[in-house]
């Protein structure tokens, strides 16, 4: 039987591919949670690239820095307790169209406070300047999760707009697993020029 990739692992795979064509990657991590993505994303532009990470939560910020200083790459991040709708008025201008990788996580903080979600309002305006900021062949992709209060609103919001991106300058897929209706999902935005 073929082993299919988790919804994450699949997320990683493309972020990776994105990635490593790069000699001076520049990632996002627009959703930090618990660290885990702002670190792979740190180990894959290697010393020569950047990331960029938003969270609302002091909580996210502390254990990201804290997982970075471990694995010692926190020197590569940037880390922002702001939202990250507030893109543009954090990250360089000089990097418009320079991004290589950015990876939304939704939902809330794992081990967290469950009430503090992520909002369409909000992530749509990121996934905007995702699409805005992006490198020719740069991928965004976007973890959806339905499980909790909210989500599925969210869901709907994100896929919407993801589906009107003109086809002549985004590639856009949605994987999901549909014989369990609560599982993530995932969708992958390819800049194509």
């Amino acid at each position: 039987m073929m082993k299919t990739l988790s919804t994450l692992q699949s997320a990683k795979h493309y972020i990776k591919q994105a990635i490593q064509e790069q000699s001076h990657p520049i990632a996002i991590d627009a959703t930090l949670g618990n660290g885990y993505d702002t670190i792979f994303l740190a180990q894959e532009v290697g010393a020569q690239g950047l990331v960029f990470g938003f969270d609302i939560q002091s909580l996210a910020i502390e254990k990201t820095s804290q997982r970075l200083q471990q694995k010692g790459v926190l020197e590569r991040a940037t880390l922002f307790h702001a939202g990250h709708e507030c893109w543009e008025a954090f990250i360089p201008h000089k990097y418009k169209n320079q991004i290589n990788a950015v990876m939304f996580n939704l939902g809330y903080l794992p081990h967290g406070d469950e009430t503090i979600i992520t909002r369409p309002a909000t992530t749509l305006q990121a996934m905007r300047y995702a699409c805005q900021w992006l490198a020719p062949r740069g991928i965004i992709t976007i973890a959806l999760y339905v499980g909790h209060e909210g989500g599925k609103d969210e869901v709907d919001h994100v896929i919407s707009l993801a589906s009107k991106l003109p086809s002549n300058q985004f590639q856009v897929t949605w994987t999901q697993t549909l014989n369990r209706s609560s599982a993530p999902s995932l969708i992958v935005i390819e800049k194509i020029k």
